[in-house]
């Protein structure tokens, strides 16, 4: 059986990496100015402060459930956003950053190991699987990285030559 998931690990981390149809994170982020991280684009809810450590509150929340029967979930919705809307101190951004860094990185781990098997039910679980939380991260992140594209579009800030999308 996990000779059998060889191939949807590869895609998997392709998925997550953000290749080929997706934006990366590292892309999505590069050259954003320190002092646009809390700005908000007139009409629109979040500042790239707010979009990118929501993201890495919602990865960090589903690789722990994945891998930890003790972990216990933000409130819902309130405790997967920032209360504000800029970085509350000057590290916060970098501190987000590589956490998110290392949380997909950690993700990508679980993926690649041949030992896990995608397909077998969490124990600790209600029926998800490795699999199923690989592809909510992939999917979360490709949305939230999109919106993170179009608050910088209306910055000013984003160079179309630095994505493919």
């Amino acid at each position: 059986m996990m000779a059998e998931q060889a191939g949807l690990r590869e895609h998997l981390l392709e998925l997550l990496g953000g290749s080929h149809a997706h934006l990366d994170f590292e892309r999505a982020i590069a050259g954003l100015p320190t002092e646009l991280r809390g700005s908000r684009p007139p009409g629109l809810p979040h500042t790239p402060w707010r979009l990118v450590e929501h993201m890495r509150i919602a990865q960090w929340d589903i690789l722990r459930f994945s891998v930890d029967p003790a972990h216990v979930s933000p409130e819902f919705p309130d405790g997967y956003w920032p209360t504000s809307d800029e970085p509350p101190d000057p590290g916060a951004w970098d501190r987000s950053v590589t956490a998110f860094r290392a949380d997909l990185r950690a993700m990508m781990d679980l993926v690649a190991d041949p030992g896990t098997d995608l397909l077998a039910p969490i124990p600790h679980g209600q029926g998800q699987t490795i699999l199923r939380e690989a592809l909510l991260v992939a999917d979360h992140n490709a949305y939230h990285l999109g919106q993170l594209v179009t608050v910088r579009r209306l910055l000013g800030v984003w160079n179309g030559e630095s994505s493919s999308v």
